[in-house]
């Protein structure tokens, strides 16, 4: 008892206070934040990269598009432009060949009337009422001629001036006729439907 009492009784020794522990910290955290916000800019950089690829994208397919139409419609003008031409040839040709045909046309009515007069030159003697009644049936058929071609003939005694179809080449001063009436016919004109092929050549009175 004593013994223990005298162990107990010893003085308490100073235990050396725990030193404090350094207080816990993330493993480099600076460079994970650094991490993350490159990654963050990276994605936020990637959204508008995609966007710009994808207009450009879409920009070349519209551009390629373009060229094809462009390419079409180039194509279709070269053919119309090549209708158009062989039209106008073909045009061209029908109208001369229509022109060729209305004139062999009239030229062989009026061969008619050249055969008879070659026919009244060729006679050595005749009187001169022959020769008159030859003449006479040469213009009967000269008239029948131009009718077949619907070729009538203006400018009659008594008419009154018409500019569109008389050429007024002298005047005179006549009592007994009206005003702008034409007094005499120095040579017919003639006309075709309503065209005036030759106007008139008239006097004129007053």
């Amino acid at each position: 008892m004593a013994e223990e009492e005298k162990v107990t009784a010893q003085p308490e020794q100073d235990v050396p206070a725990a030193e404090p522990a350094p207080p816990e910290t993330s493993p480099e955290p600076a460079k994970a934040d650094g991490k993350a916000e490159e990654k963050a800019e990276e994605k936020a950089e990637g959204k508008p990269r995609r966007k710009d690829k994808k207009e450009a994208e879409k920009l070349k397919e519209e551009l390629e598009k373009a060229k094809a139409d462009l390419a079409a419609l180039n194509d279709r003008y070269l053919r119309l432009r090549a209708e158009y031409d062989n039209f106008r040839k073909r045009t061209e040709r029908e109208k001369a060949a229509i022109y060729d045909d209305a004139t062999a046309a009239a030229v062989t009515d009026i061969l008619m009337v050249a055969d008879n007069l070659e026919r009244a030159l060729a006679l050595e003697a005749c009187s001169a009422e022959d020769m008159r009644k030859g003449v006479e049936m040469v213009h009967s058929q000269m008239e029948t001629s131009l009718a077949k071609l619907k070729v009538t003939a203006i400018g009659e005694v008594g008419e009154t001036f018409d500019p569109s179809v008389h050429s007024a080449v002298s005047h005179i001063e006549d009592e007994n006729l009206g005003e702008n009436v034409v007094s005499a016919v120095y040579q017919k004109g003639y006309r075709r439907n309503d065209k005036v092929i030759r106007p008139a050549m008239v006097q004129v009175a007053n």
